[in-house]
């Protein structure tokens, strides 16, 4: 315990002293190395002289610092290598000496014909956990296909859903749920692999296929009868893909209700002043029959909503204590008075930007610091801070500087005048 006149002890950030050097690009890796950065790792982002193109996604008030990439490139420290020349590589491998995890998403026979595979950095650092994300497993015949978020959803079933549910045809999720949900995946298997080598001192192969992981999550839903061997009833979880499940229309908005126990149905029943007839019928009887029940319910109350506005229905709602919510705009939910009491938005001043909106780790914790403590970095604005830490020299920095090997913002020269 500090004393009277002590400064209080800063709270630790569970992964200082952890070093990742991040090869990702686009948003899977880089939302996993983004999530370590936030938890307190060193996070080394290696970029290629053009830089990352997720630099340029969403809206860009200053080149190459789109909105996505202010988010997913924060706590990081970005260096340019050329991997392709000599002096590049040489420089990569030299990070990852001493790194604790390296994490890359390129194809698997482009990292073995660069020698960067894992028996290459496992030769120089047998303690590395070495992360692939790959679009599909090294085991199946789609290895090595190329991947994107929305081939994912297409090759998963996940678009397919809506066509099963009653739309003209599959259409896409409109945010990147395969490369989230894969970017995830990577960051509890990798930490997972932190606290096995804890015990074992051993490094670790880990690879993190997009196909497989969302394919799993879809499927965990929608096995159904294909749960059984053999088959016992159709694939799919009728609630979920029944049409009527949907918002429901109000007079002005739409509303989300989901009443789920007896007593919540009661209450609804109440206040939309259901007539006796229609609460006894055999649909509404209990739990286990309304699962079996849903589209039959969603059509009786598909219209049940229209007489008042969904900010009213929501009040009257939740005042009965029934779950609802309505239905927000991107928007609406900046502005959301819940997110702004518990301050999920952090304003801040980028050095380069200027004024940002970022959301925070969404975690709370006792005591540690899991926060934006460092700003999305322009390419390669560490370089140079990071290659004198490798222990290069000055001529050797303006060397690679002067070949195009590695870059600075302004591509300044260490021992040379500017």
């Amino acid at each position: 315990m500090s004393g009277k006149n002590e400064p209080a002890q800063a709270a630790p950030r569970p992964l200082d002293g952890i070093r990742v050097v991040d090869m990702s690009t686009v948003l899977m890796g880089p939302l996993a190395t983004q999530i370590f950065g936030d938890y307190g790792a060193d996070v080394i982002k290696v970029e290629p002289p053009e830089g990352d193109v997720a630099r340029h996604a969403g809206t860009c008030k200053v080149p190459a610092m789109g909105s996505m990439y202010l988010a997913s490139g924060r706590n990081k420290r970005s260096i340019v290598l050329d991997v392709k020349a000599p002096q590049g590589k040489e420089a990569l491998l030299d990070l990852c000496r001493n790194a604790d995890v390296f994490i890359h998403n390129v194809r698997p026979e482009g990292m073995r014909r660069a020698g960067l595979d894992y028996e290459d950095l496992r030769a120089i650092n047998p303690r590395l956990i070495y992360v692939a994300l790959v679009g599909f497993g090294s085991g199946g015949c789609y290895a090595n296909r190329p991947a994107f978020d929305d081939i994912i959803q297409g090759a998963t079933g996940l678009a397919g859903l809506f066509f099963e549910q009653g739309l003209p045809q599959p259409i896409f999720v409109p945010w990147n749920a395969a490369d989230r949900l894969t970017g995830t995946t990577a960051v509890h298997a990798t930490l997972a692999a932190l606290l096995l080598r804890a015990r074992t001192g051993e490094g670790q192969f880990i690879e993190v296929p997009m196909f497989e992981t969302v394919a799993q999550m879809v499927l965990g839903d929608h096995l159904g009868g294909l749960a059984y061997e053999p088959q016992v009833g159709p694939a799919g979880y009728s609630r979920l893909l029944s049409p009527g499940r949907k918002p429901y229309r109000t007079a002005e908005g739409f509303i989300v209700v989901t009443p789920y126990n007896d007593k919540q149905f009661s209450a609804l029943f109440d206040l939309l002043e259901v007539p006796e007839a229609t609460r006894q019928l055999p649909i509404f009887a209990s739990l286990e029959v309304r699962q079996k029940n849903w589209p039959a319910i969603y059509e009786l109350l598909s219209d049940a909503f229209l007489g008042k506005s969904a900010k009213d229905w929501a009040k009257l709602l939740n005042d009965a204590a029934i779950p609802s919510a309505a239905v927000s705009s991107i928007t609406d939910l900046v502005a959301d008075p819940h997110l702004e009491q518990v301050e999920l938005f952090e304003i801040s001043d980028h050095p380069t930007v200027g004024r940002i909106r970022q959301m925070r780790p969404t975690t709370t914790w006792s005591n540690a610091d899991v926060s934006i403590w460092r700003h999305a970095p322009l390419i390669g604005e560490q370089s140079v801070e990071i290659l004198q830490e490798l222990g290069y020299e000055a001529e050797k920095i303006d060397a690679m500087l002067e070949a195009g090997i590695t870059k600075t913002p302004d591509t300044h020269f260490v021992s040379k005048p500017t």
